[in-house]
């Protein structure tokens, strides 16, 4: 069992409205857009991690918007995730937040790699497990920062996945790979908790 300190918040779009969760801070400051596998939701992988990461992130001054993307299929639709993203991530820019990170598992991976790629102002990338499709563009990330997380064990998603991103994308760059862990990474969730949080920390806060 968790706890989810996350308020409930729907955000409009021409395509329809997007159901969040929101760790909120009094004074905008830096945030982070967080979006799970092509099932979407909002707890992630890893055992729901993002309401975890949420409170962890907030306690350290920085704000979170978890969006459960508006299609749930697979496979996912890159364009209608990347929508999804961007509205959220544009909402937090219009509410001052700044500077915006975006965190995406699986399908979600190589989604918020895309939306990055279109959106010069999202500042760090995160992924965890990350598909290829759709990651294609990750040379137009730099020089914002990369983090990609991979289980060793995964059997979804070959760790190749996360291999091949990162020969191709530009620093700066980090891969971490994670023995015993499977494709929700919930085996090894404590480490990808900390390396999570300390990477935002690091280049949303520290960086600026």
């Amino acid at each position: 069992m968790y706890t989810d300190s996350g308020q409930a918040l729907e955000l409009p779009s021409q395509r329809g409205s997007l159901s969040c969760a929101f760790h909120e801070k009094s004074i905008p400051s830096a945030a982070v857009v967080m979006v799970g596998g092509g099932d979407g939701g909002l707890d992630g992988p890893a055992q729901a991690i993002y309401p975890t990461l949420g409170e962890d992130l907030s306690s350290r001054g920085i704000a979170t918007l978890r969006v459960d993307f508006r299609v749930h299929q697979f496979p996912g639709d890159v364009e209608e995730a990347v929508h999804d993203i961007l509205v959220g991530a544009r909402y937090l820019l219009h509410q001052g937040y700044q500077p915006v990170g975006v965190l995406g598992h699986s399908f979600g991976g190589a989604v918020v790699i895309e939306a990055a790629a279109r959106e010069q102002r999202l500042a760090s990338v995160v992924t965890l497990a990350s598909q290829t499709v759709g990651a294609q563009r990750v040379v137009d990330l730099a020089p914002r920062p990369l983090l990609l997380i991979h289980g060793l064990d995964d059997t979804r998603l070959s760790p190749d996945c996360s291999k091949l991103i990162y020969g191709q994308a530009s620093e700066p760059k980090q891969l971490v790979l994670l023995k015993g862990a499977t494709h929700s990474l919930r085996q090894q969730r404590e480490v990808v908790r900390r390396l999570v949080g300390n990477w935002f920390v690091d280049t949303l806060i520290l960086g600026r």
